[in-house]
């Protein structure tokens, strides 16, 4: 086999099992590419149960690290990607039980590029609309219960498989099926009611920002 080196974490034809294999036998420092191919994935699950930044870090730190002390008891059923996230679900859900009270939502703009990714060669004004847009979408998302928001990210944003995300969460094929439609179903009934409301083309964010900018410069 060839040899694997770190930044081959992008190169799809090298398998998690073969890094894995290199691992096992001493290469600890090939971690880092199994890292790197599933830390988005693993940031928005568990972010899904998580708002604070500070605590998501930390519970993928202690997956990650557990995920390697155990490495040796990985059988190669299921994906590396689906057993990690299985650890690092138990890991938040342990996070929720010790606390024993509901993670309040902080918005910061640093957490909001995981949906869309805006293109360098966009004008200003298309900038501004895909963030409030971006920044509307996550919130409605955050507002799904528990149950349908981490199936609906893994469904609809990571699109993983139906089979996959059953072996994460432990839960049927069907069960799958019906709440990734419930999520979509409730995600169009709240953008509904967010387009109810009197302010929802508010001429606020950056918007008034750079009107009043342009116009102070110009009287």
């Amino acid at each position: 086999m060839k040899a694997i080196k770190i930044n081959d974490y992008n190169n799809q034809t090298i398998h998690d099992f073969d890094v894995i294999t290199q691992i096992l036998k001493g290469e600890k420092g090939l971690y880092e590419i199994l890292m790197r191919r599933n830390n988005q994935k693993l940031y928005r699950v568990v972010r899904s149960y998580i708002k604070d930044e500070n605590v998501i870090k930390d519970i993928m730190q202690n997956t990650y690290i557990k995920a390697y002390e155990k490495l040796y008891q990985f059988n190669k059923k299921s994906g590396f990607s689906t057993w990690l996230i299985r650890i690092g679900i138990n890991e938040a859900l342990h996070e929720l039980k010790s606390n024993q009270r509901k993670m309040l939502i902080h918005p910061n703009t640093q957490n909001h590029k995981s949906f869309i990714e805006a293109s360098k060669n966009m004008n200003p004004e298309h900038h501004i609309i895909q963030k409030e847009a971006q920044w509307i979408l996550e919130k409605i998302i955050d507002q799904l219960p528990e149950k349908y928001k981490v199936v609906y990210i893994l469904s609809e944003v990571e699109n993983m498989k139906i089979k996959d995300i059953s072996d994460c969460l432990d839960i049927s094929i069907n069960n799958v099926k019906v709440r990734t439609h419930r999520a979509k179903q409730m995600l169009k009934d709240n953008l509904y009611e967010l387009s109810q409301k009197p302010n929802v083309f508010e001429f606020g964010f950056e918007k008034c920002d750079n009107l009043v900018k342009n116009v102070n410069k110009n009287i």
